[in-house]
């Protein structure tokens, strides 16, 4: 008999920001492979006890369980009649490797599913009232994997007033996105913030500058996990009235 595999998107952080998609095939889990970032340990007490959980989490610097072996065990069981639940920290397609998980699933022969969920990249921000687009300021927005070479087209976004650069997994690269970025002519006074461990009670925010970033990331000893975000859309006070932001009215 075979069994099945299923990629379920954790989401940000919180339980209750998953899918109820999400939620249902959990429930119905046999394994779950879960990542060290997502709703993990909160969804712990839904589980069956005969419910085999395997932690596959990955931390900056420190793969414990390699991904060649992660596929190994999602293949195995689900060869082996069982319900596979992959849990995955925001959505499995976006910089979750998602995609290779389902080619080595359907080559295997194992039938495969994904459930999507809000992705970091949108959700964190969102978290910290910063809207990644935002009409009249931001017209687009630029998804960054912080761990991989700075492109062209991420130059361009950071020197572009109308897009947010959004930087996932890029805390340990911060110094050389912030020398990329002003050696392309990026303006020194271009706003930018760090939102760290969105929607869960350690949750903090740091508005900053381009050329304030390294100063202020230091000063706050900003580490993971976080959201680098840069662009116009970080200003303080965006989404206050402007009176709020510019204080009461004296009469």
């Amino acid at each position: 008999m075979t069994g099945r595999v299923d990629l379920v998107g954790g989401g940000p952080g919180p339980a209750d920001l998953m899918t109820v998609r999400a939620m249902r095939l959990i429930a119905q889990a046999e394994v779950l492979v879960m990542d060290r970032l997502g709703p993990g340990h909160e969804i712990l007490d839904m589980l069956g006890p005969d419910v085999e959980i395997i932690d596959v989490g990955k931390h900056p610097g420190h793969h414990p369980v390699p991904q060649e072996e992660i596929n190994r065990i999602l293949v195995d069981r689900a060869a082996a009649g069982r319900r596979v639940v992959r849990l995955k920290g925001g959505d499995p397609f976006v910089f979750g490797r998602g995609g290779e998980e389902v080619l080595v699933c359907r080559t295997a022969g194992i039938p495969v599913t994904v459930t999507p969920a809000p992705s970091s990249a949108t959700a964190v921000p969102q978290a910290a009232d910063i809207p990644v687009t935002q009409r009249g300021i931001a017209s687009a927005f630029h998804v960054v994997n912080g761990q991989a070479p700075i492109t062209a087209s991420t130059l361009a976004a950071m020197a572009d007033e109308t897009v947010t650069t959004v930087v996932l997994m890029g805390v340990g690269a911060l110094g050389g996105i912030v020398a990329a970025a002003r050696a392309h002519g990026v303006p020194d006074d271009r706003p930018m913030a760090f939102v760290e461990s969105g929607h869960t009670p350690d949750q903090r925010t740091t508005r900053t500058s381009l050329g304030a970033a390294l100063q202020d990331a230091a000063a706050v000893m900003l580490r993971n996990p976080a959201v680098i975000l840069i662009g116009d859309v970080t200003r303080a006070g965006l989404l206050l009235p402007v009176a709020q932001v510019a204080g009461p009215a004296v009469a």
